[in-house]
């Protein structure tokens, strides 16, 4: 038995005794016996490895991976500059074993940290009510529109121009409830507004849309904000929590719900995830918003406390009428998005989101002069484009590639979304046009 085991054999007699039991092997009789391991059978486990062989294997295991010089590519996870001071502070003890408060009025330093979370997020999207985070984005956006669903509700809208992943987790958590997911169409690259106000109708529970959208296209959300509105059905709007520096606020496109993926707040890609879903909306819903939310109240001394609260649609007490199943949180993904916003504050978020838009028009002017590649949408957009090519995409990404560039993500044989962002500088992007003009030539 190992070492590390923290039960004796006598603490496990008496545990045994208190339920019933004789055997450990009578605790796992429900077990079907097929699954057990009997006899002399072994596991297929190897044998241990001291400290130095296994830092050395970890290390050979490391030594696979492809470090790029360079990153073009966004598509829902960017590169993003991190500041020394979001992962010294939260690398430190108190703050890195951070999770669920389970004892939550004990834990007054955790629920602080996850209430200016939350106040922050407010703060991005102007709504009323923030949870305490979900696991990421595309969980995010899902949630919110279960939060939208009632007995006379049979079906939701969802732009076709939104991260494809995303509408893949949307279609997962619908399906088993019977709601069709229905797909406003797309024109040039822009979801087709004239469609949704002719589409919406009483049995409509919300329509989901993301700002930017998959293209990298600034939408018009306000128009769409004001259609829902006008026909009393709820919208979400999928947000940049960058980009929201610059655009105009989920409260002001008059979004019930805002929802989006945190990585970009000082969260490192780490081969996609942690990552952090985003959740804020108006008062109206927030007894359906899912998670943990915590609230600020005084103590018996008056003093500023903090408490867990709105906990009756949570599971653990609402069994099968919850309204979600979110058992857990980001606690320290969403205290990494805390100090991150911290230390950039509102003017340092703003030029970074300043400097993402520069660079990445500078990328597209650039790419626009190689023979052959043009732009395929000519709408504004943020810090992601599309351009078409009289080559493939497969061939521009070995080119890349080969000068350890990571290009942009292809969305079509001869179609790729570029990303730039604060992390490339103007010698990046001459080098990455350099490189394809003389592959090309």
């Amino acid at each position: 038995m190992s070492k590390y085991t923290p039960h004796t054999g006598q603490d496990i007699d008496v545990m045994l005794r208190e339920i019933g039991l004789n055997t450990v092997s009578e605790l796992f009789q429900d077990i079907p016996d097929e699954l057990k391991v009997k006899g002399d059978l072994k596991l297929n486990i190897p044998d241990g490895l001291s400290e130095m062989e296994t830092l050395r294997l970890f290390k050979d295991i490391a030594s696979k991976n492809k470090v790029y010089c360079s990153i073009f590519r966004g598509a829902g996870a960017y590169n993003h500059y991190i500041p020394s001071s979001v992962n010294n502070i939260t690398s430190r003890a108190e703050f890195l074993t951070t999770y669920t408060p389970y004892q939550a009025e004990i834990s007054q330093g955790v629920l602080q940290s996850i209430f200016d979370f939350q106040t922050m997020m407010c703060e991005l999207t102007g709504l009323d009510v923030s949870n305490a985070c979900v696991y990421d984005g595309a969980t995010a956006a899902a949630e919110a529109c279960k939060m939208t669903l009632d007995k006379k509700k049979d079906h939701i809208y969802v732009s076709s121009a939104i991260n494809p992943q995303v509408l893949q987790v949307i279609r997962t958590y619908l399906h088993p409830l019977d709601i069709e997911v229905r797909m406003v169409p797309v024109i040039d690259g822009k979801t087709d507004l004239e469609y949704l106000s002719y589409a919406l109708n009483e049995n409509t529970a919300c329509f989901y849309m993301e700002q930017l959208n998959f293209y990298g296209l600034i939408e018009n959300a306000k128009d769409f904000g004001a259609v829902c509105q006008d026909r009393k059905i709820k919208f979400i709007l999928g947000f940049n929590p960058i980009a929201a520096a610059l655009l105009p606020s989920a409260s002001e496109c008059k979004a019930d719900i805002a929802v989006g993926e945190g990585q970009p707040l000082g969260l490192p890609l780490s081969f996609g995830g942690p990552y952090l879903g985003i959740m804020t909306c108006t008062s109206a819903l927030m007894r359906k918003l899912p998670g943990r939310i915590v609230g600020e109240t005084v103590d018996t001394h008056g003093k500023r406390a903090f408490v867990l609260t709105l906990q009756a649609r949570e599971q653990h007490i609402k069994r099968e009428k919850s309204t979600s199943s979110i058992c857990s949180n980001e606690a320290l993904c969403a205290m990494r998005a805390a100090v991150y916003l911290s230390t950039v504050g509102t003017r340092g978020l703003e030029q970074v989101a300043q400097q993402c838009l520069n660079r990445a028009h500078y990328l597209a002017d650039q790419l626009c002069t190689i023979k052959g590649i043009r732009m395929r949408f000519h709408g504004e957009f943020f810090h992601e484009f599309v351009t078409v090519s009289d080559v493939s995409a497969s061939r521009i990404l070995e080119i890349c590639d080969e000068h350890q560039i990571l290009a942009g993500y292809p969305v079509g044989e001869n179609e790729i979304l570029w990303c730039a962002t604060e992390m490339n500088s103007k010698a990046d992007i001459d080098y990455l046009v350099k490189c394809i003009k003389d592959a090309l030539k």
